[in-house]
């Protein structure tokens, strides 16, 4: 029988049972009334937890919209809320974009996203450094890097010539698509709202170091120099810190306000870089200087801009265009796929989502966002899941565009736990009361080590998905949203208690 239950043997068998009943016998009847509470346990379990979520859910007061499914491991709802209508999903849109790169992808690192460099000649005698991005998340310049170093590249122009001219960050392996449609804006100065590109170096993030004085003072700042300070803060005497930073976009010029008390721990600010490649190229003749490599001319950026041929809708089944690659001078290895999926799940990290599903769209397209979106939607007509259900604009889930039904996002989870790397998949998810962003989350409870989910968190919006252990031993899986959240309420702990309750009845 379905549904994890099962039954005696004289239950299986429809005439036995027939003829018990037909007779009247006491042993017939008793059968009965063991297959009507046997049958009927499932019903009663779904009932409980439906009607647990619903007061739970009543209980959080007006305004807030929820969005839940769960089911168990045969398919059978066991509770539901609007399971389909439309939800903002936030960082919920990570698992799609990391369940298409399991589905389309080499999850080793695919050929061609490492940096290179190369030399060509600029007609004024020294020649020109390009550095070049493929879309590898983890180029690192930081002092204590061990692999996809910079520095690596910086020692092969080193070891060829003690002179260059211009030093040029070429991004045009994508599209320049550095924020995608529907991010709020406010979120560019941050790191949440970096830019994104094919070259991407420390996270495409910048670190102010504010350290705090004697009170009535202004604090010290320490930076790379890439963003010049405006320092507004004053020390003061107490225990609380309110420091706020603001920058217009595609200024360098970063205004520091707010307050920093006199005997805090020096805090540090991370905050985004709105040309990346351009930074980068900035950051590379830094170590190109460190080496003793006189550079005599301009720090600029390669930018491709994005065109209609960026779509595959208008290419109509066509190729995207590739130039051809120029020979490099040397290029870089970087690691797994997978193991960057691991910290865009665990972490919620915006950024290398983003450069994901741009790898995605590179396989076949031009490495757009809408090339991306095609291959994601591919995966999702394989799923099973309806195109209405749906709608995606970017791969991080900053964008307010973005929408999912429960019934859909359920549908897609049970898909993705059948594939062969599915497994592989789910243990890159935060684990409740373990790691990443449910750590803090259901510690100490019965769903402890027991629930493998995104996290979702956005203005008015929480969300969480994935799998959890029911009382029974049995895997569930849930999808569970809430929209127009007030400002004065908080919609994540309702959401952790409901779940607690159909695990308790499940």
């Amino acid at each position: 029988m379905a549904d994890g239950y099962a039954l005696p043997r004289q239950l299986n068998d429809p005439d036995r049972l027939a003829r018990a009943v037909r007779g009247r016998t006491l042993h017939g009847m008793r059968l009965l009334v063991l297959a009507a509470a046997l049958l009927s346990a499932p019903v009663l379990a779904q009932a409980t937890a439906q009607g647990d979520v619903a007061a739970i859910l009543a209980a959080a007061g007006p305004g807030t919209r929820f969005g839940l499914m769960v089911v168990d491991d045969g398919g059978r709802t066991i509770a539901e809320v609007n399971p389909d209508e439309r939800f903002i999903p936030a960082s919920n849109t990570k698992m799609f974009t990391t369940a298409a790169a399991y589905a389309t992808l080499d999850m080793q690192a695919p050929a061609g996203t490492g940096a290179s460099v190369r030399l060509e000649p600029d007609g004024r005698g020294a020649p020109g450094v390009v550095l070049v991005g493929g879309g590898d998340a983890r180029l690192s310049s930081a002092p204590d890097c061990a692999a996809d170093c910079l520095s690596t590249l910086a020692d092969a122009v080193a070891a060829r010539t003690r002179i260059v001219g211009d030093v040029a960050g070429d991004d045009s392996a994508f599209p320049d698509q550095r924020w995608s449609p529907g991010m709020s804006w406010n979120n560019i100065p941050t790191r949440s709202g970096t830019g994104v590109s094919a070259l991407t170096l420390d996270n495409n993030e910048a670190v102010l170091t504010v350290t705090p004085g004697a009170a009535g003072t202004m604090p010290a700042v320490a930076s790379d120099g890439y963003y010049t300070v405006d320092n507004r803060v004053l020390t003061v005497a107490g225990a609380k810190n309110a420091l706020s930073y603001d920058r217009a976009p595609n200024s360098r010029v970063v205004r520091l306000t707010g307050t920093i008390a006199a005997g805090a721990e020096p805090q540090r600010l991370r905050m985004g870089i709105d040309d990346p490649a351009y930074h980068a190229a900035w950051r590379f003749a830094q170590l190109l200087r460190a080496r003793g490599v006189r550079v005599t001319g301009a720090i600029t950026a390669r930018h491709r801009p994005l065109t209609p041929a960026d779509d595959p809708a208008m290419r109509e089944g066509a190729p995207a265009a590739r130039p051809p690659a120029e020979p490099a001078l040397a290029t870089l290895t970087p690691g797994p796929l997978a193991a960057d999926v691991v910290t865009i799940n665990k972490t919620s990290q915006n950024l290398h989502a983003e450069l994901l599903l741009r790898l995605v769209g590179a396989r076949d397209g031009s490495g757009s966002i809408a090339d991306g979106q095609a291959q994601v939607g591919a995966m999702l007509a394989r799923a099973g899941v309806p195109r209405w259900a749906y709608d995606f604009s970017d791969g991080s889930g900053m964008s307010s565009y973005n929408r999912i039904s429960p019934r859909g996002a359920v549908t897609f989870l049970r898909w993705v736990a059948a594939q062969p790397w599915g497994a592989e998949w789910r243990a890159s998810l935060p684990v409740g009361g373990q790691d990443g962003t449910l750590a803090r989350a259901f510690r100490g409870t019965a769903l402890d080590g027991r629930i493998f989910a995104k996290t979702g968190t956005l203005n008015a919006t929480n969300a969480l998905a994935g799998y959890l252990v029911g009382a029974s031993g049995r895997t569930l899986t849930f999808a569970f949203y809430a929209n127009d959240v007030p400002q004065d309420a908080g919609a994540a702990a309702v959401m952790y208690k409901a779940l607690l309750k159909v695990a308790a009845a499940n």
